[in-house]
């Protein structure tokens, strides 16, 4: 089939028009920028490192919205649809989207708890140094 394409002299889609990149995608961005991206992570992430790429992309695109979820029409946007691209549903609404974020957290939570660095996550390792700090006096 790929053979075909190359003879028609069409391109294989880069995006998939359920959200993501396809293969032909990733594989473009790595001759173009050097990026060696992996497919979403579907399911429940069964390895710590799966945990981590999970959780960091949900915090990454939900926590803060950077557009729209649905276009004019209703239909979800491609920052809803890649959601799917890592196994779970697309958001439609904002609180939809913090709840995805806020799995996001969790899952960061357990890649810290399984790493034993008993931090549970960045972003409370950063809240609980500024408290030592200010408690010990500065230093």
């Amino acid at each position: 089939m790929a053979a075909t394409r190359k003879a028609a002299g069409k391109k294989a889609p880069t995006k998939d028009p359920k959200g993501g990149l396809t293969a032909a995608g990733r594989k473009m961005f790595k001759e173009k920028e050097g990026a060696n991206l992996k497919p979403g992570v579907k399911g429940t992430p069964k390895t710590p490192e799966e945990m981590k790429r999970k959780g960091s992309f949900l915090r990454r695109h939900y926590a803060n919205l950077r557009g729209p979820l649905q276009d004019e029409n209703g239909e979800p946007t491609r920052l809803a649809l890649q959601a799917q691209a890592w196994g779970e549903k697309a958001p439609k609404t904002e609180a939809e989207a913090k709840k995805l974020a806020d799995k996001g957290t969790k899952l960061l939570e357990q890649y810290h708890q399984a790493q034993g660095d008993g931090t549970g996550g960045a972003a409370k390792k950063s809240v609980g140094a500024t408290k030592r700090t200010a408690k010990s006096g500065g230093k």
